[in-house]
């Protein structure tokens, strides 16, 4: 367990420690100059500062599979979210802070906390894309604390998608599920059910989130796109 005496550095490096066998990163810092912005602490008290926690490329794509397979119900109706918390529900107890899912409320805004942490914009699949890893990455939960922690993770420079030409992820999707101003996930769905859904996106991934040239290093491997988009499925 972390003492309240640490200093936020060794507070963070025993987190970083506790999180990299089972790929997950320190994915950036919110310190809230304004405490009206902050959101909640156990116990009421406004947070200082939330750290954010996730993958990069698919770099918990193996622990994460080790540990469903150990599951009697392979993890459940949603594996991954149940994976991340009982991941990184401990590692906040031992930290002595609060911690935050995607998945549960209070609903937290973490795409808008990644966008102050990293620097990240929107694709148009609406997927923050970073300069690095591109479409290949993602927040499992955050960490907020009583106290500033110093910054961690990358500051993006620059979106990506302002100095694409061809846009490839505007025209490799079958349905045109990206001709609109938004995402239209209910035309995407649709597509999904399709024989040319199934054998095209629910096979092998997202055709426009594989069609996109940043971080293509990084691309998960085809079982994990293939988890990730039997959830999109209707």
């Amino acid at each position: 367990m972390t003492a309240p005496s640490a200093s936020t550095s060794d507070v963070l490096e025993a987190i970083r420690a506790a999180l990299a066998p089972h790929g997950l990163f320190l994915r950036g810092t919110v310190n809230f100059a304004s405490r009206t912005a902050a959101p909640a602490l156990e116990g009421g008290k406004p947070a200082a500062s939330v750290v954010l926690i996730g993958n990069l490329g698919g770099s918990n794509w193996e622990p994460f599979s080790h540990w469903r397979e150990g599951e009697p119900d392979g993890g459940g109706k949603d594996p991954l979210d149940t994976w991340s918390k009982q991941i990184i529900s401990p590692v906040a107890a031992a930290a002595r802070a609060t911690a935050w899912f995607p998945s549960d409320p209070p609903w937290q805004p973490f795409q808008q906390w990644a966008m102050r942490a990293e620097g990240l914009k929107p694709s148009p699949l609406g997927i923050l894309i970073h300069p690095r890893y591109g479409l290949w990455h993602g927040y499992r939960g955050a960490l907020g604390f009583d106290r500033e922690m110093p910054v961690t993770g990358e500051t993006a420079v620059g979106h990506p998608c302002e100095t694409c030409t061809e846009k490839p992820c505007l025209s490799s999707c079958p349905p045109d599920a990206l001709a609109g101003r938004m995402f239209d996930y209910g035309r995407c769905r649709a597509h999904l059910r399709s024989g040319e859904g199934e054998a095209g996106c629910l096979a092998h991934g997202c055709l426009s989130r594989n069609a996109c040239p940043v971080g293509r290093d990084f691309r998960y491997a085809v079982r994990q796109l293939r988890f990730h988009m039997a959830a999109l499925k209707p």
